[in-house]
């Protein structure tokens, strides 16, 4: 069995969306309701606060004080998706620790892989703006922190069944971190066509699979146990990141794919078989509560056992 390492607190649960809004506590709560049978194997990590130094590796300097700012004073919307309250942005610079803290316990040996139950979720989050649920981006700032702790080349998977503009954005010309998507296209937020490509240096670093509302497990299967590993032979990374979103789920209210809880299993399964390596999966999105607890469950299952 693998050290698989788990990084919650209750912290995440006081980010405040707003009355009725599907990126809510309760994702967090079914999350460890159904991990309770298998919470026994799991490694429990406590995150930290992530420094202002440690955020603006991928943020612009003045950002996470806007941030703060916003939330002290009460909070709002950021934009029209994205709400927050007094205690969002202590919960946001905890969910980009988590990812700190997991690439440290993993550089120590403590732990192969980690999952980070975390919100605010982040992928979609650019430089300096808030968008799509998303305040800093947890997954871009972790795989920068990687490369500082010697993991030099960086993949970064992202299933969420929405393209994650701000983690293709700030590695787009950049030849150290591979960004491969898989998303519904066109939809929310526009971006990832096939033909971004990346630029300068970073051509052919950024690989988009855009999928038309409708598509289900054949197709996704095809993409992760075919296109994938190619990809991460090709590039060898020293360590793989995945931004796992579970709104690709037949059931989840915001989309319109049609993947199955089984068929979640099996991308997981492919991505974990494509090279040993140390893994690290961030919660994205996934808004079905019922879902979302089984899907997040099979995955750790799965980083467990493969």
């Amino acid at each position: 069995m693998k050290k698989v390492g788990y990084v919650y607190d209750d912290v995440y649960l006081e980010h405040d969306t707003g009355k009725g809004h599907p990126e809510s506590p309760d994702r967090l709560i079914s999350i460890n309701k159904h991990l309770e049978p298998i919470k026994d194997k799991l490694i429990y990590i406590q995150p930290r606060r992530a420094t202002v130094k440690e955020i603006t590796l991928i943020h612009d300097t003045y950002y996470p004080q806007e941030i703060m700012d916003f939330c002290y004073a009460g909070g709002g919307y950021l934009d029209p998706d994205t709400g927050v309250g007094p205690q969002s942005y202590n919960a946001a610079v905890m969910a980009v620790g988590a990812g700190l803290e997991a690439i440290d316990k993993i550089k120590s040996g403590e732990v192969e892989r980690v999952f980070c139950a975390v919100r605010p979720p982040g992928h979609h989050a650019e430089k300096d703006k808030a968008m799509g649920f998303c305040l800093f981006n947890n997954i871009a700032i972790a795989a920068r922190y990687a490369q500082l702790q010697g993991f030099e080349k960086v993949f970064i998977i992202d299933f969420d069944a929405h393209h994650g503009n701000g983690t293709q954005k700030a590695f787009y010309e950049d030849d150290t971190v591979f960004y491969f998507s898989t998303h519904e296209y066109p939809f929310y937020p526009g971006t990832g066509s096939k033909d971004e490509k990346g630029a300068g240096k970073g051509y052919g670093y950024t690989y988009n699979v855009p999928l038309p509302a409708g598509t289900g497990d054949d197709v996704y299967l095809h993409v992760y146990q075919e296109v994938l590993p190619p990809l991460i032979q090709k590039f060898n990374p020293d360590i793989i990141l995945v931004s796992a979103g579970y709104d690709l789920h037949e059931d989840d209210p915001l989309t319109y794919l049609e993947v199955t809880t089984e068929g979640v299993g099996s991308i997981v399964e492919a991505i974990l078989k494509t090279k040993n390596v140390p893994f690290l999966f961030m919660l994205e999105g996934g808004y079905n509560l019922k879902a979302l607890g089984e899907c997040v469950k099979l995955t750790i299952e799965k980083m467990l056992e493969i």
